[in-house]
């Protein structure tokens, strides 16, 4: 089904999609109301917050998916320099309750190359930690593919992973090719081009397949993975700009207008809003109000009316945008 809709599209709020991983909690309380009890599918270890199949929970397309409402709208909701028609990103929350296996995903070529569309560079947000919260993130000095094929067999390759503190507020880049883990203590916003392709080196003794030769393929044994330093700006904090995404942390007391919000944008793209605290709302002529309660991920098209973003308790966004690299217009 196509509605026919202007040539713009109010921003709308999506419905997340629990997803079951064996390393994951059985209660997300108090982040979400989500339990066994009500989702009796096994732990739960991620909130999709963006993902092809969450659904529109307001406006004129409630009931699509996100890959519906991409494949119907591309230039609308994209922009007009996106390639293809699906959305570029997955936004999701993180709930480790044991060790992630050790892993690594492909990049473009790679990916390319075993006929996906993309690759996945990723970026993690902490949202919580606890004071020994940990991730892997790259590789020590020193390692070799050889090394770490070793360590995969005899149960030594934490040996040779770059083991960094994580607290509340910090932004971890992991470019494609990197090998790295999260452990637990931590809740994390993942922000990563929208592919769920994951090659497992380790894990932990867990029965679930590895990928060895393949993860060996796609290391790189040195890239630009590591904490990001936060940019102040005038009326936002940068926490990453990088190829495929910006993410920048806003601060709002009273209210906040579309060309405010996306002022460091030099062309009209996607981007979301994710409500890291507080409660707010976003208003527009000619449309119903959208509610933006905490923990909410709002989907904001290209092509967006006017609006303005109201602020009902002190309101920290984490804006996330797409960016279009090497890409020619549509």
């Amino acid at each position: 089904m196509v509605l026919e809709i202007n040539t713009t599209l109010q921003p709308f709020r999506l419905t997340p999609e629990f997803v079951h991983r064996v390393w994951g909690f059985h209660d997300l309380r108090p982040w979400y109301d989500h339990s066994d009890a009500n989702d009796p599918i096994g732990p739960i270890g991620e909130a999709w917050l963006t993902g092809d199949n969450c659904t529109a929970a307001c406006g004129a397309l409630q009931g699509h998916t996100l890959a519906e409402i991409c494949a119907m709208h591309p230039s609308i909701i994209l922009g007009e320099r996106a390639r293809g028609n699906d959305s570029p990103l997955l936004i999701k929350m993180l709930f480790a309750r044991e060790k992630l296996s050790v892993q690594v995903h492909p990049d473009d070529a790679m990916a390319q190359k075993y006929g996906q569309p993309r690759g996945k560079t990723e970026c993690w947000y902490a949202l919580a930690a606890k004071p020994e919260a940990k991730v892997a993130c790259g590789l020590r000095p020193g390692a070799t593919k050889e090394k770490i094929e070793a360590g995969i067999h005899d149960g030594t390759l934490e040996e040779w992973l770059n083991i960094l503190p994580i607290a509340a507020g910090d932004m971890v880049y992991v470019d494609a090719g990197t090998v790295h883990a999260i452990w637990p203590g931590s809740i994390l916003l993942e922000t990563q081009q929208n592919c769920d392709i994951t090659y497992r080196m380790f894990d932990y003794g867990r029965p679930r397949e590895l990928h060895v030769e393949k993860s060996l393929e796609a290391t790189h044994l040195t890239t630009r993975a590591g904490k990001v330093a936060p940019r102040e700006e005038s009326n936002r904090t940068v926490l990453l700009d990088e190829r495929y995404f910006r993410i920048e942390r806003l601060k709002i007391d009273g209210s906040i207008d579309r060309e405010q919000l996306n002022a460091m944008d030099t062309e009209p793209t996607l981007s979301y809003l994710f409500v890291a605290s507080g409660s707010g709302r976003l208003t527009g002529d000619g449309f119903a109000d959208v509610a933006l309660p905490e923990r909410s991920m709002t989907l904001v098209p290209a092509k967006a009316p006017e609006f303005v973003v109201h602020a009902e308790t002190p309101l920290e966004l984490i804006r996330i945008s797409a960016r279009w690299p090497d890409s020619s217009a549509r």
